[in-house]
């Protein structure tokens, strides 16, 4: 196996081609039938603020209303991503007070919810100095370590093993983009992971990424966007930052861990090995 940190290498990779099979997608909805969607669920007399490009291809409307000021329409993508934030609205997100939307009106057809706006816009589009960087950071992993606390840890199913499980479904969807030896690697990763149970898991974002912290003007860090959420291993949240952005930015590593808490031993091995099957996913 890689050592912990190295970054995973390209010509593992062969060149992309397209899913083979694509998951179920919501039919696609015109910027109007959100508007008349906000209206039937929340306000008949709604107008459109703004329409948004969300994440992965979704589509969003800011919203004003009487009642609520400024909201924000979501349809969601599948029926499975709709059940997820909903769930996690209604359970966990709770705990986070008026650091989070609050969730309005939800509908199954189509998939979509109806959610508060929040101030601010994401920290990924902030140009901040180092030290209210580093407060955001610190905010952030406050969020995070109260989501994580928002349920009970539960030790079954065994996590770990439902993550092998996943690993081969992205390896089967991966094809040949990947290489014999790259699938070994992360296979080898898998079992290792499992060599790790019981692991608790809680509640998780599994999007946990600077688009999805809301920075506001007065510096005030929101989360959003849960439709990822559900219960899986803490430090799985951490893998796309370990990856991604603590490597030039230590001192932002350092800062959310200061809220967050300590990794534990197993913590950083979780991370290590996840690291691949979070690279399988991104393919």
């Amino acid at each position: 196996m890689a050592a912990a940190n190295k970054p995973l290498r390209p010509h593992h990779l062969a060149a992309r081609h397209p899913q083979r099979h694509p998951a179920p997608r919501t039919p696609v909805v015109t910027d109007p039938d959100l508007l008349q969607l906000c209206q039937r669920l929340l306000d008949v007399n709604a107008a459109p603020v703004a329409w948004h490009p969300g994440h992965a291809g979704t589509r969003l409307l800011r919203a004003s209303t009487a009642k609520h000021g400024e909201v924000i329409v979501k349809v969601h993508r599948s029926p499975e991503r709709h059940t997820q934030e909903v769930h996690a609205y209604r359970t966990w997100i709770p705990a986070l007070g008026d650091r989070a939307p609050r969730l309005l009106a939800a509908t199954p057809d189509p998939p979509a919810i109806v959610i508060t706006a929040v101030p601010g816009v994401p920290l990924n589009q902030r140009q901040l100095d180092p030290e209210a960087e580093q407060d955001a950071y610190r905010q952030a992993g406050q969020l995070l370590k109260t989501l994580h606390a928002a349920g009970p840890a539960r030790l079954k199913p065994d996590w770990a093993a439902w993550l092998a499980e996943r690993a081969e479904y992205w390896i089967r969807q991966a094809g040949d983009c990947i290489t014999p030896s790259y699938r070994d690697e992360v296979r080898a990763h898998m079992r290792a992971l499992q060599d790790l149970a019981p692991l608790p898991a809680v509640p998780c974002h599994l999007d946990f990424m600077p688009r999805n912290l809301i920075h506001a003007d007065d510096g005030t860090v929101r989360l959003i966007d849960f439709e990822h959420s559900r219960y899986d291993l803490a430090a799985r949240d951490l893998v796309r930052l370990t990856t991604r952005i603590w490597p030039t930015r230590p001192d932002l590593r350092k800062m959310l861990l200061n809220s967050y808490g300590p990794l534990t031993v197993a913590d950083l091995e979780v991370i290590e090995h996840c690291r691949y099957l979070a690279a399988l996913t991104e393919l």
